[in-house]
Order: C-alpha cells, then structure tokens, then sequence
C-alpha cells in the first residue's frame, strides 16, 4: 500500500462523521486496488488473518458503497446513514471473499452493500413498518421504483408488476396504499398554537376504550372477585338439591326446566320452583350479609 493511503487509513473512519462531502472528498483519494493487489490481500486476510489486509481491502472500497448509497438518497434518509450502513455490508463481504472463486470483490460486496442499506431503509422509512417478509421488501423496493416511473399505477399496470414479480395483485395494491401514507403524530405538535392544529391531532378525537384506564381496569377485576366471593359464599349456606336446582338453572348453559328438574327429584315442577325462589332469597340474604 502507498505511503499516500497509509497516511489516508490513519485519519479516516468507516463512517462519515465529519460530513459527508468532506468524507467523500477523502475516499476518492484512496487509490483503486488493481486485481493483483486485491488477491494478495485477500489471501492474507482469509489465509493467515491478517486483519490489516481486511482494513485495506474495505477501505479500497469505500467509494464504491458511496456511490450505491447515494442511489438510495430519494427515501428520505440522511446520506450518511445510508454510507454508514452500506459500509457494514461492506465488512461483512470482505469477512466472507473467498479469493479463488475468481471474482473482483466488488462484484461480490454489491449484495452485502445493498442488503444492510434495505434493510436500514425498511427500519427508518415509517414508524410503522411497511415490509416485514422477503417477499414484501422485494416487492417495497421494485413497486417504489415504478412508481416514480408511472406514479399511481392504474390496474393493468397493478397487473402487470404483480406479474414481473410473482406476486399477487392484491398485495402490489396494498403496498402501493403503504407506500402512500405518512406517520401521524398521536399528540398535536408542541410548537402548535393554533387551536384548529391542536384540535386534528389523533389524541383529541380518538376515543379511548375503559379498557385503557387502568383506574377503570382494577375497579371491574375487585368488583368481579368479590361478587364470585359472595356467590361462593351463597351458595356454600344452601343444601345439596337446592345448590343442584340454583346451579342448573342459573349458572349453566343449557338451563335445565322446572320440569326436567321435576321428573328428576320426583316432585311437581310448582315445587322445584318454591326451592328455586327459596334458594335465591337466602343466597341474596347471605351475600350482602
């Protein structure tokens, strides 16, 4: 390696923290290994681990993943970012080269490269993920790409990317419609004073379920228990028949008749019901005892 890019590798980090044009000012002065110099790297690197090797290959390539970054500018996310998160993929691909398969590196980096940037892009782009499956991010990065194209894609156009990527047409229109929305802040800006701003926040007309209260929550679950303390506690003061007829016809499905009942205890269906009513008021009389 030249004195020039041993000086070069002293002062420069793999991420672009003093700006961007100045970082990308400094890796263009890194000279380009020629094919030679890169197999004798590798080969020290894979073969004896040598990571001084590895250093000088990623930093021989640096400019190559600015320049795959800087495709990727129009998501919305800061370049250096973008650089920062191609140059992991980088590191990853120089850790995995194999030398003797006969290809330059950069042929075999572009995948690292562009796989930790997607992959960066799909965690940053919304709060809410718009991709979460191989075939869904595949199909985020090439329908984004037609759209600048086409824009709305009318339905032969649908078609036909669902076609190109095999996939099917309903989720080419559910991506499009992700692709169109925009994060809403829940809480109305801190710096919006206007009233009607304040007023279209999400928090000011979306309701909130008793569910969410935790005040609510905790009265229901004490009210819950006490009542199945106190018919617990009613039913225990009761005899067997009349725990048996209270139970059969109120506390399960399905409810069994007088008559059932009737023919079961050998009585007329007029006196399960003088238990019943019998049987209830001295539940009641226990439970608010």
């Amino acid at each position: 390696m030249s004195q020039a890019l041993a000086a070069i590798n002293r002062n420069l980090a793999l991420s672009p923290t003093g700006g961007v044009e100045a970082y990308m000012a400094a890796v263009r002065q890194i000279p380009i290994l020629t094919p030679a110099e890169e197999q004798a790297l590798a080969h020290r690197f894979r073969d004896e681990g040598d990571v001084e090797a590895a250093r000088e290959l990623v930093l021989s390539h640096l400019r190559f993943v600015v320049h795959v970054a800087r495709g990727y500018r129009g998501y919305g996310l800061p370049l250096g970012d973008l650089i920062q998160e191609g140059n992991v993929g980088l590191m990853k691909a120089v850790k995995r080269f194999d030398p003797e398969v006969g290809v330059r590196l950069i042929s075999f980096a572009v995948h690292w490269i562009r796989s930790e940037i997607h992959e960066f892009i799909l965690r940053n782009w919304r709060i809410v993920k718009v991709a979460t499956t191989k075939a869904q991010r595949k199909l985020f990065f090439n329908l984004r790409g037609s759209k600048k194209r086409l824009g709305w894609l009318s339905r032969t156009e649908v078609d036909a990317v669902a076609a190109d990527l095999g996939v099917p047409a309903r989720e080419v229109v559910e991506m499009e419609s992700r692709l169109a929305g925009q994060d809403v802040g829940f809480d109305a800006p801190v710096d919006a004073d206007d009233e009607d701003a304040a007023a279209f926040a999400p928090a000011a007309y979306l309701e909130a379920p008793t569910e969410s209260d935790p005040a609510v929550v905790f009265e229901e679950t004490t009210t819950a228990a006490d009542g199945q303390r106190r018919l617990h506690k009613g039913l225990a003061g009761l005899d067997a028949r009349s725990q048996d007829i209270v139970h059969r016809r109120w506390l399960q499905e399905p409810k069994a008749t007088l008559q059932e009942l009737a023919e079961e205890y050998g009585v007329s269906a007029e006196r399960v019901r003088q238990i019943e009513a019998g049987a209830l008021k001295k539940m009641r009389g226990a439970m608010v005892a």
